[in-house]
């Protein structure tokens, strides 16, 4: 039921997208990827820290408009729109925001795509105490699980940064190696901030 929602407003908001920046023909790029959910290594490596406590993969599908000309005091970005299902149902996402693509060199070989913007988890957002007084032994147990096995994100509105490194394989079709990261950064709330660390691969094909 859960994952059923998020892809009804996963396909609305890509429709939206679609719908609000495309040209008379069909512009933009789609993409559709596989990440691992809640990596460890790269929180680990840049001294952030990470959760660690989720499970299964993520697939990501998403939007991008052709880069906005009139935004050129922003860098000309791109809007991305995308929807993240994870297969064990537990924290799903749905995300816009800008990317930008910085060639090395000529146009067409590899590029660096950093990107920011904003996501709504149908994760945690707080864990009930387990040392809360009075608790049967079941419920203490129920809690002590989902400390253990759920990400406690601090606010369900989170912030989404990503950095890709991509290739150009033709006109149409790149390959992204792909990170995504959501965070309240103590910005949407004050306190519990563990984040999630998405990393993996992504097709991205141009219209």
């Amino acid at each position: 039921m859960k994952t059923a929602m998020f892809a009804a407003l996963g396909s609305l908001a890509l429709g939206g997208a679609g719908l609000g920046f495309a040209a008379p023909a069909m512009a933009g790029e789609a993409f559709v990827g596989v990440y691992k959910h809640d990596v460890t290594f790269i929180g680990k490596a840049v001294g952030l820290g990470a959760a660690g406590r989720e499970g299964g993969a993520d697939i990501h599908l998403g939007y991008r408009t052709d880069k906005l000309e009139n935004l050129r005091w922003l860098g000309k970005p791109q809007v991305h729109t995308m929807v993240s299902i994870n297969t064990k149902n537990t924290s799903n996402f749905v995300a816009a925001g800008f990317d930008w693509k910085v060639d090395f060199g000529q146009p067409g070989g590899f590029y660096l795509r950093p990107g920011m913007g904003l996501a709504y988890t149908d994760g945690k957002a707080k864990l009930p105490p387990a040392n809360a007084p009075g608790l049967s032994d079941e419920e203490r147990a129920r809690r002590t699980y989902l400390y253990y096995h759920r990400i406690e994100f601090g606010s369900h509105v989170l912030f989404e940064p990503e950095l890709a490194l991509g290739y150009q394989v033709s006109d149409k079709l790149s390959v992204e190696l792909s990170y995504t990261h959501l965070s309240n950064g103590q910005i949407f709330h004050q306190g519990k901030n563990q984040g999630l660390d998405d990393a993996g691969v992504r097709l991205v094909y141009a219209f």
